[in-house]
């Protein structure tokens, strides 16, 4: 079902929106995601800060940010003047499409989380924290049926090594049936389907209270009507800029098919084709290679 036409009423923790609007609440997000990662996780978490929706932009306007979905930082308190420090990275990140390189993808996002991890000019990498890229999945990712998959940097060489980067990807399948164990099974799938006749322990019975809590307050009602706003806008833009990119695609074949008759289209026309956005120009470029008698020709008249 498309989020767009979800009822907010029928959300699950899975969905993008009720996962932001839970972490980032300032009366249950803390305990939300204290109990979501201690349940996944099956580890203490200690005193946490939250971002939802947390953006990092691109280092220049010609690279890639991205955008994470909830980010937690578990972090010591600051002792005197010094500042809180910050142990573990937690970036947790359901995902409802399965059309994705996500090992390839979370490498990337590791990346540009570790990015900001030292100050300018810090040697001492030590104090560089843990990170969990925690990716949630209605699918198997791997085709095994594990509940969870982690994924740890090792040497090949000595697979017994312990290869200390503070680095831990973990991939979890909320459909799996083998490894984990009954409470991970009952919290994934709750996540996956929030319904209160699957909230069956302690640790979903405390998450059902937290969805049930924020899913009635009027300010994320509110906020559902514009995200599904932004959502339907996005994506009538992304569904013109696709058919732009097919006429467009369209125009260059023809403009090639009518000079390959004339011989080899030269590597600098081609990118010169491919490169440009005005579809004007395309128009007009189209024209003058079917009335051109040569590829010079061509190239003499396309300015």
């Amino acid at each position: 079902m498309s989020i767009a036409k979800k009822k907010l009423e029928d959300m699950d923790v899975m969905d993008d929106f009720l996962m932001g609007q839970l972490a980032s609440d300032e009366e249950v997000g803390k305990d939300f995601c204290r109990r979501m990662l201690s349940s996944l996780l099956q580890k203490d978490i200690g005193k946490l800060k939250i971002t939802a929706q947390k953006v990092l932009p691109a280092f220049s306007p010609h690279l890639r940010g991205i955008r994470m979905d909830v980010e937690v930082e578990e972090y010591e308190p600051a002792k005197d003047e010094e500042e809180p420090t910050t142990m573990n990275i937690y970036d947790v990140e359901p995902h409802l499409q399965a059309n994705l390189d996500l090992p390839r993808h979370n490498r990337f996002y590791q990346a540009r989380i570790d990015s900001r991890g030292l100050k300018s000019g810090e040697k001492d990498f030590s104090r560089l924290p843990n990170l969990y890229v925690l990716t949630i999945l209605n699918f198997d990712p791997f085709g095994e049926d594990f509940m969870m998959y982690t994924v740890r940097n090792r040497c090949l060489e000595v697979p017994e090594l312990e290869y200390r980067d503070g680095l831990y990807f973990y991939y979890f399948y909320t459909g799996g049936t083998k490894g984990g164990s009954s409470k991970l099974r009952t919290m994934l799938r709750y996540i996956q389907d929030s319904r209160k006749e699957n909230a069956t322990d302690e640790a979903t019975r405390e998450l059902h209270n937290y969805v049930s809590r924020v899913k009635v307050q009027p300010e994320v009602k509110q906020a559902y009507m514009r995200y599904e706003e932004i959502i339907y806008y996005e994506r009538k833009e992304a569904a013109e800029e696709a058919a732009r990119a097919a006429t467009k695609n369209t125009k260059v074949q023809d403009i090639l098919e009518l000079l390959e008759e004339y011989g080899d289209v030269p590597a600098k026309v081609k990118s010169r084709l491919e490169t440009e956005e005005n579809p004007d120009t395309l128009k007009r470029w189209l024209k003058l290679a079917a009335k051109v008698d040569s590829i010079d020709a061509f190239v003499a008249e396309m300015e």
